[in-house]
């Protein structure tokens, strides 16, 4: 098998179907997978690839957790792992970025998840794929992601960008999901459903399209870019979609506006 860019389109992964490098995982709602899914995908519940200490969501989770699940689903480090979900791509991000973030490369989104998947003709199945477990440890690197000291520390960094992908409501304060409103100062703003083709089965935008806007928003590929949203799971699209278009400093911040709008030591900006 050649090597398979961080996107992928149905058409390859149908061909890919029952290849054994290559573990397909599916972050859809458990009630979606039990109806169809992809044939041979493992189902993934999306709280068992994150870590929560309330108020305070989507932090990554420990090395032991972690290991536990990618092993029981066979994933090896020579294994290439696609995901996709029925959201967009959220859900199946953030098992990339965390797969990312503990040294695990090989990995490969499905463009438009279940949406291009199904609405174009491809096989579904309702048939649970044996799972043959493997003994694979995994360790968290630190790359791909910051904490709030961090981002504090570089806040007058020109080279350090922040990218806001929470709703406009949100982003401009008039939506409340922590104890302080508003947004991470020079953060800039893009929606990470502005990114998604409506018209194309939820499929990314064309790459000049979504380039020009982050041009536009001072977001060059010179700079380091931080996304972040509620908790980092919609912003985790955000990151493929960076890694995608060439971006190589790219880093996902866990706890997201749920650890920075929670704290005593942040400041923010409406």
């Amino acid at each position: 098998m050649t090597d398979l860019k961080l996107i992928i389109e149905p058409e390859e992964l149908e061909t890919l179907l029952g290849d054994p490098s290559v573990v397909i995982v599916d972050l859809c709602k458990a009630k979606q997978y039990r109806k169809a899914h992809i044939p041979g995908a493992h189902f993934i519940n999306y709280p068992d690839i994150i870590h929560v200490e309330k108020p305070i969501m989507g932090l990554l989770p420990s090395e032991q957790q972690l290991s536990k699940l990618v092993s029981s689903l066979g994933i090896t480090a020579d294994s290439h792992v696609i995901a996709y979900d029925d959201e967009g791509g959220g859900c199946a991000s953030r098992f990339i970025w965390t797969l990312h973030v503990f040294g695990h490369s090989k990995t490969s989104l499905l463009n438009g998840g279940l949406f291009s998947w199904a609405n174009e003709g491809h096989p579904l199945t309702k048939e649970i794929p044996e799972k043959a477990a493997s003994d694979y440890s995994l360790t968290n690197t630190g790359n791909y992601t910051v904490n709030s000291s961090y981002i504090m520390q570089h806040l007058d960094d020109e080279h350090m960008a922040l990218l806001d992908a929470r709703s406009l409501a949100e982003y401009k304060g008039k939506k409340k999901f922590a104890s302080k409103r508003g947004h991470i100062p020079g953060a800039k703003h893009y929606e990470w459903t502005e990114a998604m083709d409506r018209a194309h089965n939820l499929r990314l935008l064309p790459s000049e399209s979504i380039q020009q806007k982050l041009d536009q928003l001072g977001l060059t590929k010179d700079r380091e870019v931080i996304v972040y949203c509620q908790s980092h799971h919609r912003s985790a699209f955000s990151y493929v979609m960076l890694r995608a278009l060439g971006y190589e400093d790219v880093k996902g911040y866990p706890g997201s506006w749920s650890d920075w709008g929670n704290r005593d030591d942040t400041v923010v900006e409406l």
